[in-house]
């Protein structure tokens, strides 16, 4: 939900969920409420934690700001029904956001949330709010300021997740440059990679102290290499192999590495997390400590590489829509439910998550284990980039990319809703040359062959997603954005070597381009 600059706003939405957890939840409920470094952020959690304690509900609050996967591990930790964050993650300085968390940690499923989105929407008068005073609160116990004793249970429960101790002469050498890009990063990716013994660590200076304007950058997004410019230089400077960067909420992280020309090139979504992948499953099977009924989860629009990693350690993949409430909502259905154990998820828009501690994607520990790697392979004597080398040798070269349309006004979304349509009309998908072999319509929650009557369930949510498996062996993906008037599509294929790839890669875009552009007109 935006809430831009107005406390009417965030007042309105924390009666609406204040009347959802009256109705779900016990009868001394709590919640606890975080908040990043943009305009206003704690202001607005101050006024969500009045209204909350106005209808007797207790909020834990942090004395500043923290990242998001904190405030996930937060609502578990204390016991919760509920958890708000004050962010917008790493969209521009003008917008700020109200992110809503279920008891068990994670994003509100879309049942649970349309139903907060109801209570909101019944409040017409935005006056009738009560906003107990905040100091009042405090005194009645209706407001409780936290902070360093969840921040260390927060932090020991990443360092349990360690995979790999490497020998600390090694770790010495592993040079990293890091920036929270002006957001909330700092303090908590600093102190796990120091606590886990990476001390030759260099912030980017003019990134390091949180400031709403994000100065430095246009957008403060990890997925822009735009925004790795400064950290580039400093890497440059002192010969180091790896840079991090977190987005101010710190919930994504952004890796750039060496590679064999000494140049600086950024690891995409896709490239990161199988390299995560294969370095927590190999590690684990060596120790012969893979669980017997673990499990991976990654979206539908991540790539297949994932599923080759998984198979050759013999884990079940678990597919999952779009968004990485999904992935937190797959470890509430199968492990609670004595149905699995997780070991890791992540979606190609940079967002990672190993253990359970908490239901999110969490950028702190995704660069613990980053840096975990890169002495793993330090050891190894090799670099990180030779590990990606190492890994498309192994399993084949995979590469994906994706296009959007942006279509603005009614008369866009109107032509993006006609384009769908069209697309479903088809009784055989054209699409030029690309020969397609298997069509999934996850808003009919279907999948069928062409030339084969039979349909078979997908078993996932209705969404308005299709999805192209070719006789080739590579897919795209079309779906409309659920936040923008966009239309996404998203292509993956697969080769032998780099090279037969970016090929396939070039002539799939342009056959599916030859089709989607004129139904855009």
């Amino acid at each position: 939900m935006c809430i831009r600059d107005s406390k009417y706003t965030v007042r309105k939405a924390s009666q609406g969920l204040s009347n959802y957890i009256k109705k779900h939840g016990n009868t001394s409920p709590s919640i606890v409420i975080a908040f990043d470094s943009r305009h206003r952020s704690d202001e607005f959690a101050k006024e969500s934690a009045c209204v909350f304690a106005s209808n007797g509900i207790k909020s834990y609050i942090f004395e500043s700001l923290r990242p998001t996967p904190e405030l996930s591990f937060a609502v578990r930790h204390l016991n919760c029904d509920a958890g708000v964050v004050i962010t917008a993650s790493h969209n521009p300085k003008e917008y700020n956001g109200y992110k809503v968390y279920g008891k068990d940690g994670g994003q509100m499923p879309p049942d649970a949330s349309d139903a907060v989105l109801k209570e909101v929407n019944s409040i017409s008068d935005l006056t009738a709010i009560q906003v107990m005073d905040f100091e009042r609160a405090k005194a009645e116990g209706l407001i409780q300021i936290v902070g360093s004793e969840v921040d260390d249970a927060y932090i020991e429960a990443l360092k349990s997740l360690k995979i790999t101790e490497a020998d600390q002469k090694i770790k010495d050498k592993c040079g990293i440059v890091y920036t929270p890009l002006h957001g909330s990063g700092n303090i908590p990716v600093r102190r796990i990679l120091n606590e886990t013994g990476f001390h030759n660590v260099h912030v980017v200076p003019e990134q390091e102290v949180p400031d709403p304007d994000f100065p430095t950058v246009k957008y403060p997004n990890p997925e822009d290499r735009d925004v790795f410019e400064l950290a580039i230089s400093i890497a440059e400077e002192r010969d180091v192999e790896l840079i991090i960067g977190t987005d101010p909420d710190c919930d994504r992280v952004g890796v750039v590495i060496r590679n064999r020309h000494g140049e600086y090139v950024p690891l995409t979504g896709n490239q990161l997390g199988c390299l995560l992948l294969e370095y927590i499953l190999s590690n684990l099977n060596r120790k012969d400590a893979i669980p017997p009924n673990g499990f991976v989860v990654k979206t539908i629009v991540t790539t297949n590489l994932t599923d080759k990693i998984a198979d050759a350690y013999n884990v079940k993949l678990v597919e999952v829509l779009t968004g990485f409430k999904f992935i937190g909502e797959q470890i509430l259905i199968r492990e609670e439910l004595g149905n699995g154990k997780f070991i890791f998820g992540f979606e190609e828009s940079y967002g990672y998550l190993a253990g359970t501690y908490a239901r999110d994607k969490d950028a702190v520990v995704a660069s613990m284990l980053t840096a975990e790697m890169l002495a793993w392979y330090k050891s190894r004597g090799m670099t990180i980039y030779d590990g990606l080398a190492e890994l498309f040798e192994k399993y084949g070269y995979e590469k994906e990319e994706l296009d959007s349309f942006t279509l603005e006004g009614k008369e866009g979304i109107e032509k993006i809703k006609r384009a769908m349509e069209q697309l479903r009309e088809q009784v055989r998908p054209n699409f030029g040359s690309v020969e397609i072999k298997a069509v999934r319509d996850y808003k009919k929650g279907t999948r069928f062959e062409i030339g084969n009557k039979e349909e078979k369930p997908l078993g996932l949510p209705s969404a308005d997603v299709l999805y192209y498996e070719t006789m080739e062996g590579h897919w795209f993906c079309i779906r409309p954005s659920g936040t923008e008037p966009k239309l996404k599509i998203y292509y993956g294929v697969s080769g032998k070597t780099e090279r037969s790839s970016a090929e396939s890669l070039n002539n799939l875009k342009t056959q599916v381009l030859s089709t989607i552009k004129p139904m855009l007109q």
